[in-house]
């Protein structure tokens, strides 16, 4: 198969789905309709072939429809209910893959069509169901004649395809009846009339769509066509509900609770549904899906009642947009892989940076020389790779790059402020996942963007350990802990360290003790001792025996003198425990269950 999102393969992909739209349309016979579906997913997808096959009502698949096969014996094949793949398909409704048909343990088989499967050489297998009217009526399979394992893209290609053979079914069985009425009675000839006349426009306009996606238009093209075709206003929405593209001269529809509401019940159906808004405008909507994957929803908004022909355009749309959709997708999904190979390979070998690098982040319209900015952003809730899903289109904004990199989100940019910055992205987090964010930035200097990335990232874990769970923020603002997670400046705190609590540390490792411990709690509850005590679960004999003998090990009376850098010794030990550097100058993560 064409690598998803290259130029070749979008045109191929799309002149496909032209001639299959081409044929859901034509209303021709049933078998040269699943012929021309079958050859064209074929063609598409890419496998060594490709077979449709119907449900009987003794719940019998039989093969109707194939391209790429070579006996006669698998064309005319027969597969009993519950059984192979196409019963798994069917049982569940729902797509299934199996890497080697014979090694697939959890299938039923039938000796009769293994035997017609050994002979056609069938070995990986990918089945989705044909459902229309949430009743499955058959099953479409592209297989291959050595193993191998189907990707996302390929299912949901695969079932875009199963959703344009059931229409189809579905196109030619009501027309079928309506020739029949027509035969039987005479007055029913207009309401035939009517039909045709429906279907032909129903026609156009998905024509006249396909021929905008063809000519390389986008989301925004699509719905200005489609409110130029419909009138009225329309507005294309993603998964989540947010707006792609609007298209058409209304005033905005405003009827924010009944919109949503129509869309709600059109993504729990599977079909279009139109509700009437307070003003008396009617507003339609039609759900965007590949298969089980719900990509969003077309909205039409206009003020008179829809005719079944604007009913049926709206849903027709949405399989065009669909397959757009899927195809910007797949063209954002390689631009974020991109992104975060080459932040990876920037933190990894900078400060040096190649041509090939210069190239590559060029043609993508990034200036390696001006990201001076990295930001480092984590969450509970919220995997990193999670938030760096959130940081892609910042990057792209930014001409950035985004990526996740040794289990952090991260993000370097050019930006004037890096602390202005950092809120920006902060606030941009906090509304895309409804969650407490930390996001720290670092100044990068020199194209060292390894250094940046080490500091902001022990500063995040300095922060949330000090309990700063919501903020977007630089590393100079923890410049007092700078010891704590600065690599550059390890041997600087460990001098520290030793000349200033050095005895207890030793103390703790030769005798299994918890002196450190033990002031760290006592200075965090303000010197108090009953709290102290309460917090280390111990005696308060005990807690004054241990004071008494961290005077003792250190030689003098803290207690009476200026204990300013021991508390300051104390912390910055509890938080080198919590933020390790290594020596390649990287962080390493952080003990999630600490912070």
């Amino acid at each position: 198969m064409t690598e998803p999102g290259s130029r070749p393969g979008r045109e191929r992909e799309l002149a496909s789905l032209y001639a299959t739209a081409r044929a859901l349309t034509a209303l021709g016979d049933v078998e040269d309709v699943l012929g021309s579906v079958v050859r064209h997913a074929h063609d598409l997808i890419g496998t060594d072939f490709t077979y449709l096959s119907l449900l009987g009502d003794d719940g019998t698949l039989s093969i109707t429809a194939s391209e790429g096969t070579i006996s006669a014996a698998f064309r005319s094949a027969r597969i009993p209910p519950h059984t192979g793949l196409g019963g798994k398909v069917v049982d569940s409704r729902a797509a299934h893959w199996v890497e080697h048909y014979f090694e697939g343990g959890h299938l039923r088989h039938d000796p009769e069509f293994d035997a017609v499967v050994d002979s056609e050489g069938l070995v990986a297998l990918l089945g989705v169901p044909l459902l229309v009217r949430d009743r499955v009526i058959g099953a479409l399979f592209a297989a291959h004649r050595s193993r191998r394992r189907f990707r996302t893209d390929e299912i949901a290609l695969l079932s875009a395809f199963a959703d344009h053979a059931a229409i189809a079914l579905d196109n030619a069985r009501l027309y079928e009846q309506s020739r029949g009425a027509l035969a039987e009675l005479r007055d029913a000839y207009r309401t035939i009339e009517e039909q045709m006349a429906v279907m032909q426009r129903a026609q156009a306009v998905h024509e006249a769509l396909t021929g905008v996606v063809l000519a390389g238009g986008g989301p925004a093209v699509v719905a200005g066509e489609l409110a130029g075709q419909l009138g009225g206003r329309v507005e294309i929405l993603d998964s989540g509900g947010a707006v792609l593209a609007r298209g058409g001269t209304g005033e905005d529809p405003g009827d924010d609770t009944v919109i949503a509401g129509v869309v709600e019940q059109a993504r729990r159906t599977g079909r279009a549904v139109t509700a009437p808004g307070p003003d008396g405008r009617r507003h339609s909507a039609a759900t965007i899906r590949a298969g089980d994957s719900l990509l969003g929803t077309v909205v039409w908004s206009q003020d008179q009642e829809p005719s079944a022909v604007d009913v049926r355009s709206l849903e027709l749309a949405s399989h065009v947009v669909g397959l757009l959709i899927l195809k910007d997708n797949a063209v954002a999904d390689a631009a974020e892989r991109f992104s975060g190979e080459l932040l990876t390979e920037l933190i990894v070998a900078g400060p040096q940076v190649s041509a090939t690098q210069r190239t590559r982040a060029r043609s993508r319209g990034v200036d390696l020389d001006a990201l001076d900015v990295v930001v480092v952003a984590s969450a509970d809730g919220v995997s990193a790779a999670g938030l760096a899903r959130h940081l892609h289109p910042i990057a792209r904004q930014e001409a950035g790059l985004a990526g996740e990199h040794l289990g952090r989100a991260v993000l370097i940019a050019p930006a004037a402020d890096a602390g202005a910055f950092a809120r920006t992205v902060h606030q941009r987090l906090r509304a895309a996942t409804g969650l407490p964010v930390t996001v720290v930035g670092e100044r990068v200097a020199g194209h060292d963007w390894a250094r940046a990335v080490s500091r902001a990232t022990g500063c995040t874990a300095v922060a949330r350990h000090l309990g700063a769970r919501d903020l977007g923020t630089t590393t100079d603002r923890f410049a007092l802990y700078a010891l704590a997670f600065d690599a550059d400046r390890r041997d600087e705190l460990d001098r520290f360290l030793a000349d200033t609590i050095g005895p207890l540390l030793d103390y703790d490792a030769r005798r299994s003790t918890d002196l450190v411990a033990t002031l760290d709690a006592y200075f965090g509850n303000d010197g108090n001792l009953r709290r102290t005590a309460g917090a280390l679960r111990v005696h308060l004999n005990t807690l004054l025996k241990r004071l008494d003998r961290v005077a003792g090990v250190l030689g003098h009376d803290w207690r009476a003198a200026d204990d300013l850098a021991l508390r300051l010794a104390v912390r910055l030990e509890s938080l080198r425990r919590l933020v390790v550097v290594p020596s390649t100058g990287l962080p390493s993560r952080a003990d999630e269950t600490h912070l």
